[in-house]
């Protein structure tokens, strides 16, 4: 199956709450991936303000700037809270 997040809520710090297509809910964190990629294109993601800016685009997060994440990097590094079908 191909992931793809299908709802973003942001939490908090940099921390957002993701849905994925497979009905997964999960807790991503991107602080350290943020803060120790230095390629300049995260640099905007540093500022909370802007990091609460993201959409859901091209089946994932994505900045007004471009910058994204894969799908398949955020289901990995995410903490599992809850499938979705157990919320029913």
């Amino acid at each position: 199956m191909i992931l793809n997040v299908t709802q973003g809520k942001y939490q908090e710090k940099y921390k957002i709450l993701l849905t994925f297509n497979n009905g997964e809910i999960k807790l991503v964190d991107l602080k350290k991936s943020i803060f120790e990629d230095h390629r300049k294109i995260f640099e905007p993601l540093k500022d909370l303000e802007y990091f609460k800016r993201f959409e859901i685009k091209f089946s994932t997060i994505t900045w007004e700037n471009q910058a994204d994440f894969a799908p398949e990097y955020l289901y990995q590094i995410g903490k599992e809270l809850v499938k979705e079908k157990e919320l029913l």
